[in-house]
């Protein structure tokens, strides 16, 4: 009787087991379109305080932190999933590594400095939070930002450059490509004119998306609640190397931009329908768009090329590109690309210092609060 009954409990076990598999792609399938991001089990925001910046990072036992793809994860992890208080008017940035802030302590990045500032508005606080992700893509930031309004922001700044706008790079970055459902349900909803069958988007099959398949995801999640004890104890959350190289100053002498060529680059040429997509998308909270700064080189071909990323007839004409589609959509725009010295650059044309950071944060609040 004893074999039979060891036999009933381990039919049963193996049953339950290939049960949770088969129902887990439909429970943790990606929420459809117009409904919120779904609840994550987190530490954060309970046991730990809730992180500053998204998850990120390719050396977890230093920096304490690592990249995965579950959004729900990334922002339960974040302060940002905190109870919003009643006096307090919440304000959410986007854009890449430089509003992240890579290479910088966390008191050193743009959102910290806005903090710092202490601003308020008709009598509630103003607060800022770090929704800035290493990568440059709108359409990352157009995916981050879905997420965002879930939690009541009353104002939107999204920094965008020129590298981040060009249709080759939209469907670059990890983040973009591991989350092919929802990406693919903002190019239908939005009319985005970008590929939904692009092989770039991820495309796991039945098994991968079973708990057996999702073995890895799950270990990250794991291990993401984990490094919280250590973030908690030191705010370490990158790993900060002794040293690294300047932007590069000297150039080559080469115009061309994403394969295109001078003298004309077209506003078809650039994700501008992304950035309307996200002023739809945020409906009645205001969105401003902040050109950030870039690194202007003085060395070799400097007449060629602004940095490592732009030619200066493509930069031009995308600031010009920009300028107009604010005015005609009447959308909130700042130009802020030379607002920053030479000096002031980390190791790319785009990572500040903390003193550009803190120039960075003193202009947009003077635009966008002022005293």
């Amino acid at each position: 009787m004893q074999n039979v009954s060891a036999r009933r409990v381990l039919i049963k076990a193996l049953l339950i087991f290939l049960a949770a598999n088969l129902l887990f792609p439909v429970f943790s399938s990606s929420p459809g379109k117009g409904a919120e991001p779904k609840a994550s089990p987190s530490l954060y925001n309970f046991v730990f305080p809730g992180r500053q910046r998204l998850p990120y990072g390719d050396q977890p036992d230093l920096a304490y932190n690592l990249s995965l793809f579950d959004l729900d994860a990334m922002f339960a992890s974040h302060i940002i999933a905190a109870p919003k208080a009643e006096d307090e008017y919440r304000v959410v940035l986007l854009g890449d590594s430089s509003v992240w802030g890579f290479l910088l302590e966390p008191q050193d990045t743009l959102s910290a400095y806005l903090n710092a500032a202490g601003l308020s508005l008709a009598g509630r606080q103003v607060t800022f939070y770090n929704l800035g992700y290493p990568t440059m893509s709108v359409t990352k930031d157009l995916l981050l930002l879905e997420h965002a309004l879930a939690y009541q922001p009353d104002l939107i700044i999204w920094l965008v450059t020129l590298e981040s706008l060009p249709r080759d790079k939209q469907l670059s970055s990890p983040i973009v490509q591991h989350n092919p459902v929802p990406v693919r349900t903002l190019i239908e909803t939005y009319a985005l004119d970008l590929d939904p069958a692009d092989p770039a988007l991820e495309n796991p099959s039945f098994w991968q998306r079973t708990l057996v398949g999702q073995r890895r995801p799950l270990a990250d999640f794991l291990r993401l609640q984990m490094y919280g004890v250590m973030w908690a104890a030191t705010s370490i959350d990158q790993y900060y190397p002794p040293s690294y190289d300047s932007p590069q100053s000297d150039l080559e002498a080469d115009d061309s931009f994403h394969g295109l060529l001078p003298p004309t680059l077209q506003a078809s040429d650039l994700a501008l329908d992304v950035l309307q997509a996200g002023v739809q998308m945020a409906g009645e909270v205001p969105v401003l768009f902040v050109n950030e700064p870039i690194y202007i080189s003085q060395g070799q071909n400097s007449n060629i090329r602004y940095n490592f990323f732009y030619p200066r007839w493509a930069y031009d004409q995308y600031r010009q590109v920009l300028l107009e589609t604010c005015q005609q959509k009447d959308w909130d725009c700042l130009d802020a690309w030379d607002l920053v010295s030479l000096g002031e650059y980390t190791n790319s044309a785009i990572h500040l210092t903390p003193a550009g950071e803190k120039l960075l944060a003193d202009q947009i609040s003077q635009v966008t609060f002022k005293k």
